[in-house]
């Protein structure tokens, strides 16, 4: 029997990848619903009428992508991906970037569907609401690290993990010293992966790894002492755990992400084919450094945020958001990103951190946390 699918952010880097997963199985899947924010209504369009699909959620163009197809339930508003993943079906994979994923992800669970989550915000900004509603294996990583680490941890004791231990490509200035001339094309030239314009920019700061670990800490449950993170140039060891015996189980793939795909929206099946393996034939070396927390101290931060918890993470990737998007703007230079994330999260901790007790308390401190960046941006660049 096929597997039903709902995609949220289907015209996105891993919405597109999963759709050519289902491409390849047509006879394992079956799409049933998408979602997107519409600022590609054509891709849009095209997906829906490709899959016959019944709904399709959106946030901009609703008018032209309504015209465009008559007989379809389109959805339209901030809240469409949230609706539609509490459509019953096998799997939702919630690829939506940012942390507008958190209410979609909690739908999905409320509704009792299976979760491949590919939106790393969900558990940043919200895993202390999400993770007490998630049933066993109801969340399924879909981040290349995260899917590793919960392949190394099958057939194992949760009582004999000594470490998870994250791998980072490093970006693209692992190896350059002096970083205050960055231009935007050189932080999103990287040097192993094709993915969106956010993330490609948190990979260059390594935020990307400090909101991993963070995500790590809230699936698998471990004390951030217990999680750590190292370059990994090639891309190729996904992560490892470490047993308290000295073994260090690994999963090691081409950095592709059609397979940690393939498995969150096929699980408990691996799928054929969806990405060569490594060429044991041909010789190779695979190299493994620390991470400079002088040059990026964003890892530090994360885990500080972390640890604290309530709503500093939340607060902690607000400012990140906004400050990317400053940087993109070019209202800020690449080596001011970290730093105004780091001022924005001193300044709310000069106060009292509030807790997290549903949805619209995350939504209002970042958009609180919005705000006071802005505010912060604003201040420096006059």
């Amino acid at each position: 029997m096929k597997r039903s699918l709902v995609i949220l952010g289907s015209t996105g880097s891993i919405g597109v990848q999963a759709l050519e997963i289902v491409d390849s199985h047509p006879e394992l899947f079956e799409v049933v619903a998408i979602t997107a924010a519409g600022s590609n209504p054509e891709l849009l369009i095209a997906q829906a009428k490709k899959y016959k699909v019944a709904t399709v959620g959106v946030i901009n163009n609703a008018d032209v992508i309504k015209a465009a197809l008559p007989g379809v339930s389109v959805i339209d508003g901030a809240n469409a991906s949230t609706e539609i993943a509490a459509i019953k079906c096998d799997v939702v994979l919630n690829a939506i970037t940012g942390s507008i994923g958190l209410g979609p992800t909690l739908a999905a669970i409320k509704a009792g569907n299976q979760l491949a989550l590919a939106n790393k915000e969900s558990l940043v900004a919200g895993g202390e609401l999400v993770m007490p509603l998630a049933k066993e294996n109801q969340i399924l990583p879909v981040d290349s690290e995260h899917s590793a680490i919960w392949q190394c941890l099958q057939g194992n004791q949760a009582s004999d993990i000594s470490k998870l231990i994250l791998t980072a490509s490093g970006g693209p200035f692992r190896d350059r010293e002096d970083l205050s001339g960055v231009t935007l094309d050189e932080a999103l030239a990287h040097p192993t992966w094709a993915m969106g314009q956010v993330v490609t920019i948190n990979s260059a700061t390594l935020m990307n790894k400090g909101l991993e670990i963070i995500e790590a800490h809230h699936l698998f449950q471990l004390p951030f002492s217990q999680i750590e993170a190292v370059i990994h140039p090639q891309s190729i060891v996904h992560s490892m755990v470490e047993y308290q015996d000295g073994s260090t189980i690994a999963q090691a793939s081409p950095p592709n992400m059609k397979g940690p795909i393939a498995l969150a929206i096929n699980y408990p099946n691996r799928t054929p084919g969806v990405t060569a393996p490594i060429d044991w034939s041909k010789a190779s070396t695979w190299n493994f450094a620390p991470i400079d927390s002088k040059r990026f101290p964003a890892v530090a931060l994360a885990r500080h945020c972390g640890s604290v918890g309530g709503a500093l993470p939340a607060i902690f990737n607000a400012a990140n958001e906004v400050a990317v998007d400053a940087f993109i703007s070019g209202k800020v230079k690449f080596t001011e990103i970290i730093p105004t994330v780091e001022a924005i999260v001193a300044q709310y901790e000069r106060g009292s951190i509030p807790t997290l007790r549903d949805l619209s308390d995350v939504s209002a401190i970042e958009e609180d946390a919005r705000k006071a960046t802005s505010a912060h941006i604003a201040k420096v660049a006059s």
